[in-house]
């Protein structure tokens, strides 16, 4: 799944427990009704939200996950939580992309047909 918008909030880097730290990412989306969308990287994905900054476009690649609790009044709550795992810039802020597929007009026409071989295609 991925989430598109801009940058609102870049977290700085918690460190939950002495094996596990976390980096929180908000992203706001474009459309009619935008929605701030929290998202965590964990471990050395925290080091991918470095160069970003407030209001950079972004693509931000995420797992949706759901985790299950027991309380100690024996009530089970369910707990969703967005993870990501990839971010890219998005916009004039995106590195150059692939150069662009050839047109017809970069191939030459073939010159070397025979119109007396047959034409075994079934079209």
């Amino acid at each position: 799944m991925e989430v598109t918008g801009k940058v609102k909030v870049v977290n700085p880097e918690q460190q939950v427990s002495a094996s596990f730290k976390k980096r929180e990412l908000v992203v706001t989306t474009e459309e009619q009704y935008p929605q701030h969308i929290l998202i965590e990287f964990t471990q050395d994905k925290c080091d991918l939200l470095s160069s970003y900054k407030q209001g950079d476009a972004v693509k931000v690649s995420i797992n949706l996950r759901g985790r299950e609790w027991v309380n100690p009044q024996g009530e089970t709550r369910y707990f969703n939580s967005i993870q990501g795992w990839r971010i890219e810039r998005m916009g004039a802020d995106a590195p150059t992309q692939a150069p662009p597929m050839p047109t017809a007009e970069t191939f030459a026409p073939a010159t070397n047909l025979n119109e007396d071989e047959p034409d075994d295609l079934p079209f």
